[in-house]
């Protein structure tokens, strides 16, 4: 099912491509959810050698090449991502190096290497988190900084309509699912909280914040606000989980 799960999202997102260029990037962590610049999770980066899982078109990269990161390195499943990624940081201040490949694999990226390693709405489509986890782990310097923003695991169990919320699944199932709002079939995982941090324990990461905040500005709102995340459900429902640790 892994093989199968990796090549089914490949093709969903080399289709999907161009409709998610410059998506929600950094600083921003997800829809209606507070950004970098109001948590400071990473902070400084200046001269650091920073890493981002699922980069997707290269859009939270060239964020982070305006904060004078030293080395911008990226990892995306989708080559149309990549290629995408290439030309949007082809006039960088900081050296670029980016990678094909799925983020349970590890494409050949060095070992204790990197100071921050962060994952914006990709972790939760990888086939095996503890493996992910391992390989991120083993990429970061002691002491790196990894962060992550995932699609909070109460949403999609909940639905919203009319003003009313109906719990549609049981919160402790996981697993594979296709997800409903995506236009190709498309295999992302479901998880509990408590999966995505006793992963990260066991893969020696040491936890230090864990953000389930909303953002709900006029602003954010009409920018963020479309069929799937909504103003109405995120009264009530966090729309995104955000989680900061570090390498011990």
């Amino acid at each position: 099912m892994t093989l199968q799960s990796l090549n089914i999202n490949k093709l969903s997102w080399e289709k999907a491509a161009e409709r998610f260029f410059g998506r929600n990037p950094f600083p921003e962590y997800g829809p209606l959810a507070p950004n970098e610049e109001n948590l400071q999770l990473i902070g400084d980066v200046t001269h650091l050698k920073v890493l981002d899982i699922g980069c997707g078109s290269g859009h939270s990269l060239k964020y982070m090449d305006s904060q004078k990161a030293g080395e911008l390195w990226g990892l995306d499943l989708s080559s149309k991502q990549i290629a995408a990624a290439k030309a949007l940081l082809i006039n960088c201040h900081s050296p670029v190096k980016l990678f094909q490949s799925p983020m349970e694999h590890d494409p050949g990226l060095p070992k204790d290497y990197f100071d921050v390693v962060y994952s914006i709405y990709a972790l939760g489509w990888t086939t095996n988190l503890d493996q992910t986890l391992a390989n991120i782990h083993s990429y970061l310097k002691p002491g790196g900084v990894f962060v992550f923003s995932w699609e909070h695991p109460l949403y999609n169990r909940i639905r919203g309509k009319n003003g009313i919320l109906t719990v549609e699944q049981s919160y402790h199932h996981e697993g594979p699912y296709e997800h409903e709002a995506w236009a190709d079939p498309a295999i992302m995982q479901q998880f509990k909280v408590s999966t995505y941090i006793n992963s990260l324990i066991n893969n020696g990461f040491q936890i230090e914040k864990m953000i389930e905040d909303v953002t709900l500005k006029d602003e954010d709102v009409q920018r963020h606000t479309n069929e799937w995340y909504s103003y109405e459900k995120a009264r009530f429902i966090p729309t995104t989980m955000i989680i900061k640790c570090k390498k011990s």
